[in-house]
């Protein structure tokens, strides 16, 4: 396991080294969300009873920048090694490709959780939260930022240029994570966005997430649970196929 814990390390020091920009820039983000919307919105909104607005946005933006973080380290550390050149020292080493796979999807899962909690320790002054199943904002944590850590990877894999990295991100990933219910309840939305929010599985895992604080949820954090884990596991035997095979890394 040399080999898994040299890149981790390589992984977890390159955002490291920048924790103005990977840490620090997209709590300062988070924070402006809950200040704006939690502002404007306190007094006329209540999801859940006995929730104030402010609180349930609160594990949204938690699980939010978890995701987005999670997939934003795998991506870009892939495509920017793919351009500089220097994927080829991973390469050349006997690195097996599940070990690749952890190492990325791993360190991706660091930097989500890092970002998310100090997005959870900042944002939890302005709200009363509970911690009514902390196994299920744990479960849930953990899936949410592995799956996004293996799309940021498949992201990485496929896309040959910072441009189309980007469109995958904005085009993809953000849409899907802004329309999962972080700030809202989906059961608020007509009929037709309702179906399609029940068919993005980002949905599931913001769903999930919340539930752990609240004991509320639009859908049973079961089935939840059990369409995450389908969605993990499409997405990691995908990933590993790819690196196996060497696509679009070994010419």
């Amino acid at each position: 396991m040399t080999g898994f814990r040299t890149l981790l390390q390589k992984e977890l020091l390159r955002f490291w080294k920048v924790a103005t920009q990977t840490l620090t820039a997209p709590i300062v983000t988070a924070m402006l969300y809950l200040l704006i919307f939690g502002h404007v919105l306190e007094e006329h909104v209540q999801v859940f009873p006995g929730v104030s607005y402010t609180a349930f946005l609160v594990p949204g933006l938690v699980m939010m920048s978890v995701l987005q973080n999670a997939f934003a380290n795998s991506s870009s550390s892939l495509i920017q090694s793919k351009i500089t050149g220097n994927l080829v020292f991973v390469l050349l080493t006997p690195l097996s490709h599940w070990e690749m796979f952890a190492a990325y999807v791993l360190a991706a899962m660091i930097r989500g959780f890092l970002v998310g909690l100090g997005v959870l320790l900042i944002t939890v002054w302005f709200a009363q939260l509970s911690f009514v199943a902390p196994v299920w904002i744990l479960l849930f944590g953990l899936l949410g930022a592995a799956i996004l850590g293996t799309m940021g990877l498949l992201a990485g894999i496929w896309a040959e240029k910072f441009d189309q990295l980007a469109a995958f991100q904005n085009f993809l990933i953000v849409p899907a994570t802004f329309l999962a219910g972080v700030f809202y309840s989906v059961h608020s939305l007509p009929p037709f966005w309702l179906a399609v929010s029940h068919a993005n599985p980002f949905f599931y895992m913001i769903d999930g997430f919340r539930y752990g604080f609240f004991g509320h949820s639009d859908v049973p954090p079961a089935t939840s649970l059990a369409i995450v884990l389908v969605f993990f596991v499409l997405l990691a035997g995908i990933a590993v196929t790819l690196l196996k095979r060497g696509y679009k890394l070994r010419h």
